[in-house]
């Protein structure tokens, strides 16, 4: 089989990461650069596509098949991303029209969570499914949803936003401007925010954070204090869990899926979070669906899932 290539390209807040992919799904090199010190987007695409063009050039690969995009608020249907709120770059930027003045090649952009549950359907444990959702919990909560092996865009390509279904009328601020979405409880602010306010409830705490003040304390942390059985760790996990898999047996109304993927930084922790989530699940799950749906963790390596999926969008368009 002859090796063909595609550029990946992950945007983030802090740092743009670019990978050369194969078309088995081997990320052959990457480079990156810090998105926060740009204010323009004309120098950063410059600077992005020098990037392209050096990692080409450096593992001697003449023509790739296109650049896929993976990024916050990312319309597949224009090529932009529109007013995204954790990006230093403003407005709408049309990143399909200032790349082809670097390269025609086609150029591909969805928002982050639909690049990762692409890369999910094309290289990893989705491989061969028709009917699945992805979340991805990180510092916000995001979603992919496939329907019949395609992503689901909607009407205006935003389609998907479950971290933004509201979970608790009148509950906690979120940055979207709404109040209670899912977010706000199971991304990792939300693990951070849960774990304050039990540990404030419970006086005589004596765990494994109690020196920790509460601005110091990341999700991680208390992942790693509820795998050594830090009690008021666990119960964050087992109240975020039950909160996730409501909102994921609601999910399953709507679409039918064979199997909801997780994937992010509080998946980590393991089974203090995936033991009461299976619970959650099974307890909410409409009747009809039981047992047509499973709870799987991406099996795709945390630092490439990005990069993968961004690359995986262009198989959208063969």
């Amino acid at each position: 089989m002859t090796n063909t290539y595609a550029i990946g390209i992950d945007i983030g807040g802090t740092n743009t990461d670019m990978g050369l992919v194969r078309n088995d799904g081997k990320i052959i090199a990457h480079k990156n650069i810090p998105t926060n010190q740009y204010t323009l987007l004309e120098p950063y695409i410059h600077d992005m596509m020098e990037c392209i063009t050096a990692i080409m050039k450096e593992n001697q690969v003449e023509a790739i098949e296109g650049i896929g995009i993976g990024a916050p608020n990312g319309n597949y249907y224009t090529g932009c991303v529109d007013n995204a709120p954790n990006l230093t770059i403003k407005g709408v930027l049309n990143f399909e029209e200032e790349i082809h003045k670097y390269m025609q090649v086609p150029v591909v952009l969805s928002n982050d969570a639909n690049a990762a549950a692409y890369g999910e359907l094309v290289y990893g444990g989705a491989k061969g499914m028709k009917h699945f959702i992805m979340f991805t919990l990180g510092t916000g909560v995001g979603s992919g949803i496939v329907v019949d092996g395609k992503l689901v865009h909607g009407s205006t390509g935003a389609a998907g936003e479950l971290g933004h279904n509201i979970l608790i009328p009148d509950g906690r601020q979120c940055s979207c401007g709404r109040k209670g979405c899912l977010e706000t409880y199971t991304s990792a602010r939300g693990i951070v925010q849960t774990f304050c306010e039990l540990r404030k409830a419970t006086p005589n705490y004596n765990g494994e954070l109690k020196a920790v003040a509460d601005a110091d304390i990341t999700s991680k942390m208390i992942g790693d204090a509820a795998n050594a059985g830090d009690p008021i760790a666990l119960k964050t996990y087992e109240q975020t869990a039950h909160w996730l898999g409501l909102a994921m047996a609601n999910s399953v109304t709507f679409s039918a899926p064979e199997a909801i993927f997780l994937m992010g930084g509080p998946t980590k922790v393991g089974e203090p979070l995936l033991r009461p989530l299976r619970a959650s699940f099974k307890e909410h799950l409409l009747n009809i669906y039981e047992g047509s749906c499973d709870i799987h963790v991406s099996s795709l390596k945390a630092n490439e899932v990005a990069i993968l999926g961004a690359a995986a969008l262009l198989k959208m368009k063969e």
